[in-house]
């Protein structure tokens, strides 16, 4: 059982106080609160396993855009922005899980990914209990990784050969807030239960993404149906937590089974 908290999105605002971001974070700007370190002290104090979402590129910082305009010949961005935050974020937090996305535009080679790979599982503090996704450079998702997320809400369909994770998001049309979001685009009850025990029945995890509002409230639709679902869980979380998949099946996911 793990959570996942969003570091920095694409747009480049780091929830925590960054040494390359600038003011463009949440200790110099905004809640004025380092909410990446809050978060990891709570989650310290439970059974709940420290994981931290980070985005390796930036849609507006000019270094990437510079970059991406020398077809990533240069590494400007990478050496003085994205290496540095990943550094910052196990030395100082020393996360349980990295969550890399933001990766697909460039190889594996412009993010220096297998340098920082090998000195994560090689020589940080957390290079016996870390684990990583997949998505560290066009071309790695689904085939490098501690798990594989493949694509956003991946459904494998059969038992995959390799521990792996389905993403999912309360609301069907956005990973963030939408202040005019409807109620037919939330996901309902029975969804968040299918793709739970479809995902669980083929080994895989499952995370589901929650948007807060920018004041970081967790707006009462989602409130409900996570709720929902955490009493499903105290009925039948036995079969999600205590199960592993049948090594043996022949079945796959067509809707009709379920």
């Amino acid at each position: 059982r793990y959570v996942v908290l969003t570091t920095k999105h694409h747009e480049g605002f780091t929830n925590w106080g960054s040494p390359v971001s600038w003011n463009w974070n949440s200790v110099d700007t905004g809640p004025h609160r380092d909410l990446v370190g809050e978060l990891g002290e709570a989650l310290r104090e439970s059974n709940l396993r420290y994981g931290l979402y980070h985005s390796l590129m930036e849609w507006f910082n000019p270094l990437y855009l510079a970059d991406k305009q020398s077809d990533f010949k240069t590494q400007s961005f990478v050496l003085k922005k994205t290496m540095p935050e990943l550094y910052d974020l196990v030395l100082k937090y020393k996360p349980d899980l990295i969550w890399s996305d933001g990766d697909w535009e460039a190889p594996d080679s412009y993010w220096n990914s297998t340098s920082f790979l090998a000195w994560l599982y090689n020589d940080s503090p957390v290079k016996d209990t870390v684990v990583v996704n997949d998505r560290w450079g066009r071309g790695c998702s689904c085939r490098h990784g501690g798990f594989y997320n493949c694509a956003d809400k991946f459904r494998p369909g059969t038992l995959p050969d390799h521990k792996w994770e389905m993403c999912s998001s309360l609301d069907r049309l956005s990973w963030g807030y939408r202040s005019n979001m409807s109620l037919p685009e939330v996901m309902d009850e029975m969804s968040m239960i299918e793709e739970l025990v479809q995902t669980v029945s083929l080994g895989g995890n499952y995370l589901l993404n929650v948007g807060p509002t920018k004041e970081g409230v967790i707006v009462p639709i989602f409130q409900e149906r996570l709720l929902a679902l955490g009493r499903w869980l105290d009925t039948n979380g036995e079969a999600i937590y205590e199960s592993q998949p049948w090594r043996v099946q022949m079945e796959n996911t067509t809707d009709i089974v379920w």
